[in-house]
């Protein structure tokens, strides 16, 4: 009780942590920044961007274009490179003196580590690793409407309730849940990247961003460890949130996993080049290693052309592509719930459907 935020109509403002690397911001950043927007103007409130580093306040009207009102910027040499005691003593000072609503910050490597440890050092709560958040309760409700099975009744919601409502997975995403923090401020979440979707880029409105720069306060005592070193590995990963094409791949080709494997492959080829992806079968089965994973527990995705191969549709993965522009689904079943969302269903084998998508495609191209 001693912790508890007695004075919570002190805090204001949403806040976006917005992560910068060798002086370039991150795409995570106008991801949370766009979202942040939608809760600001739900709260009648201020976007607040957070930018830490050395030298970078060339960059940081950017975060205005995509939404931000304000950005505050914390720059020091001691910055320059992440780590955790400089980064969580800045923040924290900052956020015990300016007072935020909501503090948002990118479930990147450096979010994890950053902000469960400026949460317990601010005694508040933190959500992690979220995939929706919402403001006001008549579009939770929808959100409810649309995501779940509950049977929503305004009449048995508190309609008043202005907490920000954190819905992340649980339970190896067998179930979501949504999560308030109403005695203690801020109110902290780490966000998936890829989950939001980033706003249209605005010149005017980067140009009429406000820029503070706001004093760093940090001593020896404070910096208990020292950066001697970066040493960059790089190993090649699929990029699913930035492909235009996926195509992926369920239990329906589990009677022959390379064809199957194959034949998405093709299709990627076939549709202009693309990526393939996976159900949460495909992975632990070991057909697709974790970063190929669409869905609430693996990435989530926006792709100009989604194709889904033999997957039924569990509700953690339609939650990861229904956003997707169009959707091709191939199954079996012709009650699988994947086609609920699909713009055009095929009921048949995929190993029989999907040859004869690839030999039209080509056929296509060729008579243009």
């Amino acid at each position: 009780m001693g912790f508890q935020s007695e004075n919570i109509e002190e805090y204001h403002d949403i806040w976006v942590f917005c992560e910068q690397r060798d002086g370039k911001l991150q795409n995570t950043d106008f991801e949370l920044i766009s979202e942040g927007r939608k809760l600001a103007d739900e709260r009648g409130a201020k976007l607040v961007g957070v930018l830490l580093g050395s030298d970078v306040k060339g960059i940081a009207s950017e975060l205005g274009g995509y939404g931000a009102d304000k950005v505050i910027i914390c720059d020091d040499p001691a910055l320059k490179v992440y780590t955790t005691d400089a980064y969580t003593k800045v923040l924290c000072d900052l956020v015990n003196d300016k007072k935020p609503e909501v503090l948002l910050v990118g479930a990147t490597t450096i979010g994890r580590d950053l902000a469960p440890r400026c949460a317990a050092k601010l005694h508040t709560g933190l959500t992690a690793d979220c995939t929706h958040l919402d403001i006001d309760m008549d579009k939770y409700l929808d959100f409810l409407r649309e995501s779940s099975t509950i049977e929503v009744d305004p009449e048995k919601f508190k309609m008043d309730d202005t907490n920000l409502k954190m819905t992340r997975p649980a339970f190896g995403g067998h179930l979501m849940a949504t999560i308030i923090c109403p005695r203690f401020r801020p109110c902290m979440s780490t966000v998936r990247p890829g989950v939001m979707k980033k706003s249209e880029f605005d010149q005017a409105k980067a140009d009429a961003c406000e820029l503070e720069m706001y004093p760093v306060s940090l001593s020896e005592d404070d910096l208990k460890t020292k950066v001697l070193e970066v040493v960059k590995a790089t190993k090649k990963m699929v990029d699913l949130v930035g492909a235009d094409v996926i195509v992926s791949v369920g239990n329906g080709i589990s009677s022959d996993v390379q064809k199957g494997l194959a034949l998405a492959e093709e299709l990627c080829d076939a549709l202009g080049g693309g990526v393939v992806g996976g159900s949460r079968v495909a992975v632990d089965e070991g057909w697709l290693s974790d970063d190929h994973q669409v869905g609430q527990t693996g990435k989530t995705v926006h792709p100009k052309i989604y194709v889904a191969l033999g997957i039924s549709g569990a509700i953690q993965h339609k939650a990861g592509m229904q956003d997707s522009e169009v959707i091709i689904a191939v199954n079996t079943n012709d009650a699988a719930p994947i086609f609920e969302v699909a713009t055009y269903g095929i009921v048949g084998n995929v190993f029989d459907v999907v040859p004869k998508m690839i030999e039209e495609i080509k056929a296509q191209k060729a008579a243009k």
